[in-house]
């Protein structure tokens, strides 16, 4: 049923069903993958994803991700600190039997849990974020598939920061279509320039400089 392609640790490994129609056998898929999802054991350092039926299985970020990853967070968490939301990572999101960990998330404080407190509903998630990781297969996930993945789950707002789009920029897409798996509007800046979140809780915030670090080159 499945079939796992190793690749070095600076991409992923996905367990990948390569003979099963996801059009005619969708549902009997999901409920395949989602079990072996729950079932799998990784090594310190590793987490597993279920996007667009595979299961994608990546390493820890880099020590520079991990630098932009928590001046979102503390930028965030200061942002929000007197409202009922709060800013979350390193969390499952659970949508009709699939998993995503974005690197940084809005939700409540008291979001309502998924299967078990395997997660939180994607319909408790207000606002979403990635930073991109080096790699092709790293970047079609963030800048292609999570996009789709995110708009399929209705998730309000999706901020891409992509050290490797040029030399540097920030995508915000909102306005999402479920039934399209794209967005209304996308809206991009370069490194250097200010983009400020139009909806939700996080309404007003700024991604500049100070979380994305200055343009690269």
């Amino acid at each position: 049923m499945t079939a796992v392609a190793h690749e070095r640790p600076e991409t992923m490994t996905e367990i990948r069903t390569e003979s099963v129609s996801l059009a005619e056998n969708g549902p009997e898929l999901d409920e395949v993958l989602w079990q072996v999802w729950k079932a799998v054991e990784l090594p310190e350092g590793y987490r597993a994803e279920i996007i667009e039926g595979v299961i994608e299985v990546s390493p820890t970020g880099r020590f520079s991700h991990a630098q932009v990853v928590n001046r979102l967070r503390d930028a965030l968490g200061i942002f929000l600190h007197d409202s009922e939301y709060g800013a979350w990572n390193d969390t499952n999101v659970i949508h009709a039997l699939k998993a995503w960990i974005p690197d940084g998330l809005v939700a409540p404080r008291d979001g309502a849990e998924a299967e078990n407190g395997l997660g939180i509903k994607a319909s408790e998630v207000e606002m979403v974020v990635e930073v991109v990781s080096p790699g092709k297969r790293n970047q079609d996930r963030d800048r292609i598939r999570k996009r789709r993945e995110y708009a399929r789950a209705g998730i309000p707002v999706y901020v891409l920061i992509d050290d490797y789009d040029d030399q540097g920029a920030v995508t915000l897409f909102t306005g999402p279509r479920p039934d399209k798996a794209d967005w209304e509007d996308i809206h991009r800046v370069p490194y250097g320039t200010e983009v400020t979140v139009p909806e939700g809780p996080a309404k007003g915030f700024v991604i500049g400089e100070a979380i994305t670090g200055p343009k690269r080159g």
